[in-house]
């Protein structure tokens, strides 16, 4: 479809937040379909760095796509191929089927930082693309049809909490399921008010470890562990974990929701040590001597850290992680809040 005189009458503009996460990797199927029982889930908590995708017209035939970190690209519409770095967003035109269209991505987010920002990118693009159509804002259709995109073209397993978190904002627990139709999700808020969220801004701490990461490596060896049975009453413990993690947030303990990321954490690490760099182990260690939490973001092995406490214990934790990264020319606490709204179109 020539979306270049659609787009020529008005451009398109859809910005999605990005998340940071606990008990990711449930949200992947290899996990949640045999260990049903344990009724795993996965809390995330939407950030302010959005992912704005702008749509606008181009040659016919063809589509062109511009993104942060990355070379644009432009191919033939039939000829996009779905192994280019921004293979996913290429497939994400081709389900629309689309051509004539110029896709610019602008992330807010550092580049590869484990914040979800691919998948928050292709929620956009179908969200813009939605809008161009005239076709309505449904933040779980969206959610899923990006999910089973991205599964299509990534060539290893993939959740679907980026997803959800781009589409939804907020903060909330994804519950993950199989239903008579297929794969679905429950979600429940953990943080409601404008207060609720407030405290929570100000019991958090983000910092950008100044190694990009690269998730498929550490999914792929946690997938392969568990299909070959290894550390299945670790992911157990996880999912037990993720759900005290959930109840100490909606009771506002903080203290208690640090300990159980700690704890979760060194789950992590017992499986692959790796999944924290240098500076992200050195940020984890002066976290639990602050008494605070803190957890690597998606995947980990780069990327970035958070960080949960008492905003006593906080304070001086901010001071410590910024001498931390301040060694890394590349590396930087993030300034961000919870970002309590999902797909906006402009």
């Amino acid at each position: 479809m020539n979306y270049q005189q659609i787009l020529e009458k008005k451009g398109v503009r859809a910005s999605v937040p990005c998340r940071i996460d606990f008990g990711g990797t449930l949200d992947i199927s290899t996990f949640y379909l045999p260990l049903n029982r344990a009724n795993p889930s996965t809390v995330n908590l939407a950030l302010d760095l959005r992912t704005g995708v702008t749509l606008s017209p181009w040659d016919t035939g063809r589509v062109k796509i511009s993104s942060r970190g990355f070379e644009s690209a432009e191919f033939r519409a039939e000829e996009v191929p779905f192994s280019h770095p921004m293979g996913l967003m290429f497939a994400c035109a081709s389900f629309f089927n689309a051509h004539g269209v110029h896709i610019e991505i602008e992330s807010t987010s550092p580049p590869r930082s484990a914040l979800g920002g691919s998948s928050s990118a292709a929620v956009a693009i179908i969200a813009a693309f939605h809008a161009a159509l005239g076709k309505p804002i449904d933040p779980s259709a969206i959610a899923m049809a990006a999910h089973f995109l991205e599964s299509s073209v990534a060539g290893v397993p993939c959740g679907l909490q980026d997803q959800l978190a781009a589409a939804f904002g907020g903060v909330n627990q994804w519950y993950w399921k199989l239903t008579d139709t297929g794969p679905a999700f429950v979600k429940k808020p953990l943080a409601d008010t404008g207060k609720e969220i407030q405290e929570l801004d100000q019991s958090l701490l983000v910092a950008y470890c100044g190694n990009p990461h690269e998730s498929k490596d550490i999914n792929k060896r946690w997938v392969d562990q568990f299909l070959s049975g290894n550390h299945r009453t670790t992911w157990l413990e996880i999912a037990s974990l993720t759900e005290r993690f959930a109840a100490a947030l909606v009771a506002r303990d903080f203290s208690l929701g640090a300990d159980l990321m700690n704890q979760e954490t060194r789950l992590r690490l017992s499986m692959t040590p790796d999944v924290l760099d240098k500076t992200g182990l050195k940020l984890f260690e002066r976290a639990e001597a602050q008494g605070c939490g803190a957890r690597f973001t998606g995947a980990g092995g780069g990327g970035c850290i958070w960080a949960l406490g008492q905003p006593e214990a906080l304070a001086g934790l901010k001071a410590d992680w910024g001498a931390i990264v301040n060694q890394d020319p590349q590396a930087d606490l993030l300034k961000t809040r919870i970002d309590p709204n999902g797909i906006i179109i402009k």
